[in-house]
């Protein structure tokens, strides 16, 4: 979504809405393995309700949008901040988020597009790209962990959504060509596993006549389901190891007419924008490769529009019978599965914690459960905020503690993918001079029930570096809440830090853990991202909680 407007529901054509969502990117190398029943391994299909993967397993998709890609930015948001690209989605990934869903606009597509809003001084490795050459980064790293990613459609332009996959100015040419280009772009590329082909089709503004997208009522104009097709089977031309992410409309006879008789007898039965799939048994998307259809409705609380539904007398036991009218009966009845593309709330209403712990419990346990992607990691999301706070570090702990039971998190193999070379450009605020090559990582062997300490330079520049330590529990048992520490030469100072509170006295440097991941598990490892201000050094002396790695 992204709104920075109310997004209408039952009456959308009364209510000012803008939506936009995030962008998704990819690269062309091999992803790490992933977590059975997570995002499972290879590229994925469907069968019945289910999506599995390359060896027939069961995988659920409990992913988060990173939006900012479809904005006049177009690149993510959040680059601004003092986390690197990296640290956030290190946390995202720790989490439990094991799929990015990317919204973009057909401009930040276009050659000699520019991305902006980067902090370059924690991203020199940003520096110069295009947003297309960012979002292969971003795809890189997220396949190096286990993750997924689902690109969407958010935007013809930056300047906000339309109803219909095309304008007046972005045809339905560009809309399929561009689709064809990123299939091609990331064909060799499992973690890129589909395409969200338009966000949010829905009847058209204010306009009591029918012009805006239907479903199944056979005008090729406006009719979405047959849109969808078109774009489907073409992407698949390409790329027939994709899945294809169909949203559903607003009103599926794509205007409000009955609305403006002020008779609420004969109201059509509309929902929120993109969440209306209840014609969808009767008029299916037919694709021409078999198993890659999955629905992907959107669903929101009150912070975004004020639907009946959440007045009634019986909220919130009515709401399972509405979810089962708009899409849920495609998931029970085994006709295709259902990824939640967006849903989210500010929790500011009492009512939208009830109504997102009852979501959660409708889309189901484990790894049968429904797929979804959460809206939204960004906090700067007018209508829902963020699993990420206003520092883009720091987590909203009421949300996640709602979510985290539905979560599987990815399992990432692989090394981190530190780009080779110098970065384009000079970060700014930092002195000139040539970002020296990254060095070997350092490791120190723990005592017998010890820990390991490794550390990674991922930058440097004239006057600062990028570093990641990583600290695995050698004990028998967790460490709960874990710490460590290391020490500096004089001279370095700690600039900014993320998976953990990073604080400095003298040389002597503490990273406390954050309170959603306050345990270390025997065996598992914790990785703590900083920069610094001074020459590049190795952390010195490092201890999980007083023992020396």
């Amino acid at each position: 979504m992204h709104r920075s407007t109310a997004l209408g529901g039952a009456l959308t054509a009364l209510a000012t809405a803008a939506a936009g969502v995030l962008v998704a990117a990819a690269v062309g190398t091999a992803p790490a393995a992933a977590a059975t029943g997570g995002t499972g391994t290879g590229y994925l299909h469907t069968n019945g309700s289910k999506i599995v993967d390359s060896t027939g397993a069961t995988v659920r998709l409990t992913g988060i949008n990173w939006f900012g890609m479809e904005t006049d930015n177009k690149t993510f948001h959040g680059l601004w901040s003092n986390n690197p690209w990296r640290g956030q989605l290190d946390t995202m990934a720790r989490l439990g988020y094991n799929t990015l869903r990317i919204p973009y606009s057909n401009d930040a597509l276009k050659p000699g597009a520019t991305a902006s809003g980067i902090n370059d001084f924690v991203n020199p490795d940003l520096v110069g790209l295009s947003p297309l050459q960012i979002l292969d980064k971003v795809i890189a790293y997220a396949g190096s962990k286990g993750m997924r990613v689902i690109l969407d459609r958010h935007r013809p332009t930056a300047a906000g959504q339309s109803p219909l996959w095309y304008t007046s100015t972005v045809s339905e040419a560009t809309w399929i060509n561009d689709w064809k280009m990123l299939a091609q772009r990331y064909a060799n590329n499992p973690t890129v596993i589909g395409a969200d082909l338009h966000n949010e089709p829905h009847a058209e503004g204010t306009n009591p006549a029918a012009t805006g997208a239907c479903w199944g009522c056979g005008d090729t104009a406006r009719d979405w389901r047959l849109a969808a097709e078109r774009a489907g089977n073409a992407i698949l031309g390409v790329q027939p190891n994709w899945l294809i992410f169909v949203e559903g409309v607003s009103c599926p006879s794509g205007g409000l007419s009955n609305v403006w008789d002020n008779d609420p007898s004969n109201d059509e039965d509309c929902g929120w924008w993109g969440g209306n799939l209840s014609k969808a048994g009767q008029f299916p998307v037919r694709l021409n490769v078999a198993n890659r259809l999955v629905y992907s409705p959107h669903e929101y609380a009150t912070s975004v529009y004020e639907q009946n539904w959440f007045k009634a007398p019986d909220y919130p036991a009515n709401l399972p019978a509405i979810w089962d009218k708009y899409w849920g009966y495609l998931y029970k009845q085994n006709i295709a599965p259902i990824m939640m593309g967006e849903f989210g709330s500010t929790l500011a209403d009492p009512r939208d914690k009830v109504w997102l712990e009852n979501l959660m419990a409708y889309t189901g346990t484990g790894v049968n459960g429904m797929s979804f992607t959460y809206w939204s990691w960004n906090p700067n999301s007018g209508d829902t905020g963020g699993i990420a706070l206003d520092d883009w570090t720091n987590v909203n702990t009421a949300k996640q503690a709602i979510l985290q039971p539905y979560l599987i998190a990815p399992v990432g193999g692989g090394t981190d993918p530190t780009p080779t070379g110098s970065p384009t450009g000079t970060p700014t605020g930092t002195p000139t001079g040539t970002p020296t090559s990254t060095p070997p990582p350092t490791s120190t062997p723990p005592p017998a029930g010890g820990c390991t300490a490794t550390y990674k330079q991922v930058n440097s520049w004239a006057g600062g570096f990028q570093g990641e330590l990583t600290v695995k529990n050698g004990g028998s048992s967790a460490v709960n809440p874990w710490s460590v520490t290391w020490n500096w030469p004089a001279g370095v100072t700690l600039v900014s830090g993320w998976n953990a509170t990073v604080t400095q006295s003298g040389t002597a440097v503490t990273a406390a853990a954050p309170a959603w991941s306050a345990s270390l598990a025997a065996g598992a490892s914790v990785t703590v991202g900083f920069t610094a201000n001074g020459s590049a050094s190795v952390p010195g002396t490092v201890k999980l909680n007083g023992v020396a790695c």
